[in-house]
């Protein structure tokens, strides 16, 4: 942390203008020094949000608002040791959020809260000006998709969903890998969100992870109101951390765009003989029917004609995995195995381990900043995510991942759950561009600078 802190401190704006980020130099008079940014939801991905941003010099964290007393102590005492300034406090009630809104000194703010309050309070801080960072996903119905969309041409202001995964170590040397033509052209991939997530389902109500069986008023952390998604819904209702990555490799809504998705789902049995095993058959939450499937599948089509599948699968035990597989006319990689094969490089039909090319092909920004970035959170994914955001406010421009992309990656919810009812219908994604993905350009993602 000490590391971080002293690299961040050295690479904030010493003036005006200036950074040592090359992107910035005397350039974009345009940019500011430092920015006052809010955090709405401070629970423990806010807080992690909240750890990065007081090892900033560039940044104020000047309001803050949850309705959880503790965690609104917790996070004060954080502030107070870091040795920064006392932030505003909002949280008398659910909509409090929307005072801090009213701030006119506040540049920016992060939303971490539960998925339901994701569009609305995006949409809300987009009409007070301020730009906004939003957690995964960023939006649970169609409609609030396109509201995210129109607000945002509306005001102007941007949005940047915060999809950490897309700057995972392993996947920027993928991507890197792509843009070279390692791979040749594109065809298919995998992804998804394969996490064994039944003792975050389900808790004692005093324990966030690991222990009883409660969920909702009885719960605690996100036993409170993720479970009620599994008990509701048949869809894949958390699909960015896989298809974030593959967006950006094909180029989604820049020149590529989805075109329609096919969902299946098992049935449901995990949550529920969980809940037998360590609550007893008699327990009132064994007698409820979780209308999640186990596993779901999803299959997308593209425009240039790749297809992607993605599953979720977080109530089966099983180990870690976003499932990731990257094929091209030359070759492929899978996260699973940790292997690639190259024709022409490789040993006919023998995998490599994939260690070497990763490394023969790290990213920029990871060669650069990497040892900075351990301990951020996720292996470091979250320095870089959080980076992005701040660098993009400052220079007010539309950062990495906008509220297209937050768009279209979060239809898929929507669209899996209609497909799902239907009987694995075909389900058409809307354009979000409203057709200027034809001739929008490719972010530049390999750079050294965030």
């Amino acid at each position: 942390m000490s590391s971080r802190r002293k690299f961040i401190q050295n690479t904030t704006l010493a003036g005006v203008g200036f950074s040592v980020f090359p992107h910035i130099g005397f350039a974009n008079s345009k940019s500011q020094s430092k920015v006052n940014i809010g955090l709405i939801g401070v629970g423990l991905r806010g807080t992690n949000h909240l750890n990065n941003l007081l090892l900033r010099d560039d940044v104020a964290v000047t309001a803050i608002c949850d309705i959880d007393e503790n965690r609104i102590s917790l996070n004060l005492d954080l502030i107070e040791k870091s040795g920064k300034k006392k932030p505003e406090v909002f949280g008398k009630n659910e909509l409090d959020y929307k005072n801090l809104l009213e701030l006119e000194s506040l540049d920016a703010v992060i939303i971490s809260t539960p998925w339901l309050w994701h569009a609305r309070m995006a949409k809300d801080a987009m009409l007070a000006g301020k730009y906004v960072g939003l957690e995964v996903s960023a939006a649970n119905t169609m409609e609030e998709c396109w509201d995210l969309v129109n607000i945002h041409e509306q005001t102007g202001t941007h949005l940047m969903i915060l999809e950490n995964v897309n700057y995972r170590r392993d996947i920027l040397a993928v991507l890197n890998m792509v843009r070279q033509n390692v791979f040749g052209e594109l065809m298919h991939f995998r992804c998804g969100y394969q996490h064994d997530l039944r003792f975050v389902k389900l808790n004692d109500g005093k324990t966030a992870y690991g222990k009883g069986v409660e969920f909702g008023e009885k719960g605690i952390s996100e036993a409170r109101w993720r479970t009620q998604h599994s008990l509701l819904r048949n869809a894949d209702v958390y699909p960015t951390h896989g298809v974030g990555p593959i967006a950006a490799m094909t180029n989604i809504n820049r020149g590529n765009r989805f075109l329609s998705m096919t969902s299946h789902a098992t049935k449901s049995r995990g949550l529920h003989n969980y809940i037998v095993e360590h609550g007893g058959e008699d327990h009132p939450n064994a007698k409820l029917n979780f209308k999640m499937g186990d596993v779901i599948t999803s299959t997308i089509e593209t425009s240039n004609g790749e297809t992607i599948i993605v599953t979720h699968d977080t109530s089966l035990p099983r180990p870690y995995s976003l499932g990731f597989r990257v094929q091209g006319t030359k070759g492929l990689w899978e996260v699973d195995g940790n292997r690639i094969y190259i024709e022409g490089v490789s040993e006919p039909h023998r995998w490599d381990e994939a260690d070497q090319w990763l490394k023969k092909y790290d990213h920029p920004l990871w060669v650069k900043y990497g040892e900075h970035a351990m301990g951020a959170g996720h292996g470091g994914m979250d320095f870089f995510v959080i980076n992005a955001f701040v660098e993009s406010v400052k220079q007010r421009i539309a950062p990495p991942m906008d509220v297209y992309d937050a768009a279209a990656w979060s239809s898929i919810t929507p669209l899996s759950e209609q497909s799902i009812a239907n009987n694995g219908e075909p389900q058409d994604f809307p354009d979000f561009t409203r057709g200027l993905w034809v001739k929008r350009v490719p972010y530049n993602w390999i750079k050294d600078t965030f």
